[in-house]
């Protein structure tokens, strides 16, 4: 390799034949270093940070500092991709989530006395897999428990049956967690591959169906009970009658061992104010949580919705919850079963994850790498990725009569599980993964503008303020277009693994005294028990 290709120090050539360390010691002993690590603070512990070049907005270039580039963290939210980023927003969740709980973060704190419950919604079976079974606990911490779980899935010998591939469905062994076999199927063959990835594919628009029945069913409550409806009156105006009620949440998606998704949200009773629709105030006196549970319970148990239409199955897929719902109501004097800590913190975990827990982990896929990763005859994951890019295909194009057509002759009929290939690689889920209804609480946007202006004024206090100097975090309030510079796209990555090494050292090294600062304070206050673990 010549030295035109050697990674470069600023418009220094980094010395040939050095390992890691040695690329990092030699950055370390170079007499800018110290203004180095303090540039690349900002994405000192990404993975893969986005190098930005070009004018700023000062009359300066990017030529002129460290690198000639500016190092911009990923922002990626899967810890599997970049731990460091995923933190920062699980972190962001937790508090956009407990912010809906207790108030906060523009958020009025009378919401801690709004109704709320913490809902788990499952999918339905699509046929018998392994589990990990423990009837009775003797532990005392569930997070750890040790307890011997029960057989699998034990049957009498005079019960034991054959499935159609000659197959005994029954399993004697005691699968412990860590256990491969927890969420593949008995019989492979007999499951039902197909339903389970038009399920994921469909569970968003499930979800948004079985909000809408809950609205409803708590609207006709409210009727039934004389309790008054709110009177808007529109632009023009008429008069519109809304439900004195409206049900926020906020809700993640689970991946469970066998690759479908299941949903937790936390949902919380509103009122609604004639003269401000935004406003957060709470519900009539004569709605609780109880008539929160039995609408939840309805709309699980009544809504679903059929994919049809494709040549694979005629008849169409069922799309509707699985038997077990989850209910529990919200403690937020914090000594309950479910805590706004403790709820507000599982589900900003589960925030940052996607489809590790089956053992599949990779990009969108395509013509040139799907054969890498299905097969119609090997593990589970892969058979399901198979039935996402089988079922997906793009369908033939069907020629009518010309006369009864209404379409083009060459129209191509609409394939309703057309996405599933373009989420081959999340087994059919396309949804997000963190939702939350608008009024619930704040959003990443307000959190990460307040970061940002706390990381540029924290050492104003100690420096003298340039009045000439045009700043973007001066302006986020103005409807106004500041021009604050011109950057490009440079590449992505550190320029070596010895920049790698010392930038995630550093922030790694910032990580512990911030974690165990925060220690410190919550010991002092006696709220350790609040706050989000790391991740």
């Amino acid at each position: 390799m010549s030295n035109a290709d050697l990674p470069t120090f600023g418009h220094t050539p980094l010395p040939s034949q050095l390992t890691d360390h040695g690329a990092a010691f030699y950055r370390a002993t170079q007499p800018d270093y110290d203004s180095w690590i303090s540039h690349v603070r900002a994405a000192a512990g990404c993975t893969r940070p986005l190098q930005l070049h070009g004018a700023l907005g000062d009359a300066r270039h990017t030529e002129q500092l460290p690198d000639g580039v500016i190092y911009k963290a990923c922002g990626n939210r899967r810890h599997t991709v970049c731990p460091s980023c995923a933190r920062t927003y699980q972190n962001d969740a937790y508090q956009l989530i407990r912010a809906g709980l207790i108030g906060g973060k523009g958020v009025p704190e009378t919401v801690a006395r709004h109704p709320a419950t913490f809902a788990t919604f499952t999918a339905p079976s699509f046929g018998p897999v392994h589990a990990h079974k423990v009837s009775k606990h003797t532990c005392r911490n569930r997070k750890r428990c040790d307890c011997r779980p029960d057989p699998c899935r034990p049957r009498r010998p005079e019960d034991i049956r054959l499935c159609q591939h000659g197959r005994p469905m029954v399993c004697f062994a005691r699968h412990e967690r860590g256990d491969t076999r927890i969420g593949t199927p008995v019989c492979a063959d007999c499951y039902d591959y197909e339903h389970q990835v038009v399920w994921n594919l469909s569970s968003g628009e499930l979800w948004r169906r079985t909000k809408q029945a809950a609205d409803r069913h708590l609207r006709r409550l409210c009727r039934t009970r004389g309790i008054p409806f709110v009177v808007v009156y529109t632009n023009s105006g008429k008069a519109r009658y809304l439900s004195p009620v409206r049900l926020s949440h906020g809700k993640v998606a689970e991946f469970q061992r066998r690759g479908v998704v299941h949903f937790h949200a936390l949902l919380r009773l509103d009122g609604i104010d004639a003269w401000d629709l935004d406003a957060v105030i709470p519900p009539p006196a004569g709605i609780g949580v109880d008539d929160l549970h039995d609408a939840l319970r309805y709309a699980a148990t009544t809504i679903g919705l059929t994919v049809g239409g494709h040549p694979d199955n005629p008849t169409g897929w069922p799309i509707a919850w699985g038997t077990q719902l989850d209910l529990r109501p919200l403690n937020l004097a914090g000594d309950g079963d479910v805590t706004d800590g403790m709820a507000a913190g599982y589900l900003a975990k589960y925030a940052t994850k996607s489809t590790e827990i089956t053992g599949h982990n990779s990009t969108r896929l395509d013509a040139d790498t799907i054969n890498n990763y299905a097969d119609d005859q090997g593990t589970h994951v892969e058979r399901l990725i198979d039935a996402c890019w089988r079922i997906g295909r793009p369908l033939p194009a069907v020629r009518r009569q010309g006369g009864l057509d209404t379409q083009p002759a060459n129209a191509r009929p609409t394939n309703p599980c057309q996405g599933l290939r373009r989420w081959a690689h999340m087994l059919g889920f396309g949804g997000h993964f963190f939702t939350k209804a608008r009024r619930y609480s704040t959003t990443f946007g307000n959190l990460r503008a307040a970061r940002i202006d706390f990381r540029r004024n924290e050492h104003q206090d100690h420096q003298q303020v340039d009045t000439g100097v045009v700043r973007a975090i001066d302006h986020q309030g103005e409807e106004t277009t500041l021009v604050v510079g011109a950057l490009t796209f440079a590449g992505a990555g550190w320029r070596n693994s010895g920049d790698a090494l010392l930038a995630n050292t550093a922030a790694a090294m910032a990580r512990i005294r911030h974690e165990t600062a925060r220690e410190e304070i919550a010991h002092e206050i006696g709220t350790l028990a609040d706050l989000p673990a790391a991740a």
